[in-house]
Formats: structure tokens, C-alpha cells, sequence
């Protein structure tokens, strides 16, 4: 009797043994619904990868797998391009901002270092008028006094955020225009709810937080959950001396095009 009593005890202490032993199996990690106010990580398998030809532009945006083409419903013309998530993103936004009597329109999306060539050298020679209405080849004979002038609102090739397919310009590309009426309320929504579909103006106003880089551009939004990363690559890989191949192109060191312009941004955006 006693041995049967001394077998079970046995039993039951080497069954409780086994039921505190630690659950190795593999567990999916908890997901929660985002709203609208909130924006998750993708995840490892969808997380893109980007190389330095990609930050500037060296690819073709229409023949890229994770591009797509902006449908007119969003657009002021055919044939403009975003990547895939960042468009996917802003029809969400533009659906939330329809229902607040907004209508938002992309007038500029993806360009390449091609396209980005072309806007710059037209601005450089002089057959294209910059912003303040001046010849800037005839205003402005001093390379680097060219460039600056330039830069207030144009990017050289290789340093633009436009490369990214993260960026797009809205509705209109004239800053007295967001300063009142339309224009004003377009800008108010997007300042108070571009944040929740990812969105930011990476080029605030300047001040204390924004010393360097372009003029204000109420216009431009980027996508941070993906423009963050390539923010990031510019900062640590990529140098002056690669901003390269096109008319003016020698003055981007002494300007600190990197530094200034391609990291002059708002710090939200970073």
C-alpha cells in the first residue's frame, strides 16, 4: 500500500513539474486597429530598403515596382507618381479632408534627378524666370549668389525630397495664396490633421527650430513613416561632393547643400 501511495505521489509531482515548464512556442506579437490619429511601423517584411540611388533620384518612378500612378480623381494632370504606402496614405487623407468641405489636389509628386535636372538648369540659364520674377543668369552672375537664389525654392538635383515619392506639392505653388481665404483653410487642415494620416510640412517657417534651407512651403507634405528613414540616410551618408552632373553643381560644398537644405527641415519631420 505504501509503495502504491509512494508511486502516485510521483506521478503527481512530475505532472505539476511538467505544467510549469515555459511556453517556447512562437507567439505573434500583439496588433492593435489604428485609427485615424495614429500610424504603425511596418513591419520587417514590408519595411523597404533604400540605397543612396534611390535618395537621389537615379531610378525611373514609373517603371518602379513600388511606385504607382496618382489617379486624376487626386491630380491636376496624368502622369505623376507616388510610392505605393505613401499614396495609399494620402487617398485616406484626402477621403477625411472631402468630408470637411476640403478638397485636396497633388500638383507635383515624385521627380526624378532627371526631372529635378531639367527644373533646375531652366532656373540656372535663365530660360526659366525664378520665383522672384528675375533672369537669374542676368540677376545673379556670381555662381554661389545664383545658387542661393535659386535654392529658395528649388532643389538640385540629387538633394530633393521630391525624389523620394514621399513628397507632394498641394493645390497651389504660390505662398500669399495660403495666407487667406481657400487657400488658408486648406493649410489649417492639413496643419491640424495631416499628422494623423503620417503626413508634416517639412519646411516650416524659419526660425529658432529652422535656420537654414528653403523659404516656407505651405504646399509641400512628406510622408514620415517612410521619408523618415531616407532623412535619416541622407544624414549619414550622403556628402556635398555627390551632388553632381549638373550646371552649378560646384557650388553645393560651399553651400552645405547637405546640412542646410537637405537637413534644413522641421524638426517634426526628422
Amino acid at each position: 500500500m505504501k509503495r502504491f501511495v509512494a508511486i502516485c505521489l510521483s506521478f503527481l509531482l512530475v505532472s505539476c513539474a511538467q505544467d510549469k515548464k515555459p511556453d517556447r512556442r512562437p507567439f505573434a506579437a500583439a496588433t492593435t486597429n489604428a485609427g485615424p490619429s495614429s500610424v504603425s511601423a511596418s513591419s520587417p517584411e514590408q519595411t523597404p530598403v533604400f540605397d543612396l540611388s534611390y535618395l537621389m533620384g537615379k531610378f525611373d518612378p514609373a517603371s518602379h515596382p513600388d511606385f504607382v500612378e496618382i489617379n486624376l480623381e487626386h491630380a491636376s494632370r496624368k502622369g505623376m507618381f507616388l510610392r505605393r504606402d505613401v499614396y495609399d496614405a494620402f487617398k485616406k487623407m484626402y477621403a477625411a479632408a472631402l468630408k470637411d468641405g476640403i478638397r485636396l489636389r497633388i500638383i507635383s509628386a515624385a521627380r526624378n534627378f532627371d526631372a529635378q535636372k531639367g527644373i533646375w538648369e531652366a532656373k540656372w540659364t535663365g530660360a526659366r524666370w525664378i520665383e522672384n520674377g528675375k533672369n537669374a543668369s542676368e540677376a545673379y552672375p556670381d555662381p554661389v549668389e545664383r545658387a542661393l537664389k535659386i535654392l529658395e525654392y528649388s532643389s538640385m538635383p540629387g538633394s530633393s525630397r521630391h525624389h523620394w515619392g514621399t513628397d507632394m506639392d498641394l493645390n497651389d505653388l504660390n505662398p500669399e495664396w495660403f495666407r487667406s481665404g481657400e487657400g488658408k483653410k486648406i493649410h489649417d487642415w492639413l496643419t491640424a490633421n495631416g499628422a494623423a494620416y503620417g503626413f508634416c510640412q517639412p519646411y516650416s517657417p524659419k526660425g529658432k527650430d529652422r535656420l537654414f534651407g528653403y523659404n516656407e512651403e505651405q504646399w509641400h507634405w512628406s510622408y514620415m513613416p517612410v521619408s523618415k528613414t531616407l532623412t535619416e540616410l541622407a544624414r549619414q551618408s550622403l556628402k556635398n561632393d555627390m551632388i553632381s552632373g549638373f550646371e552649378g553643381a560646384n557650388t553645393a560644398a560651399e553651400i552645405g547643400i547637405v546640412q542646410k537644405y537637405v537637413l534644413g527641415i522641421n524638426p517634426v519631420c526628422r
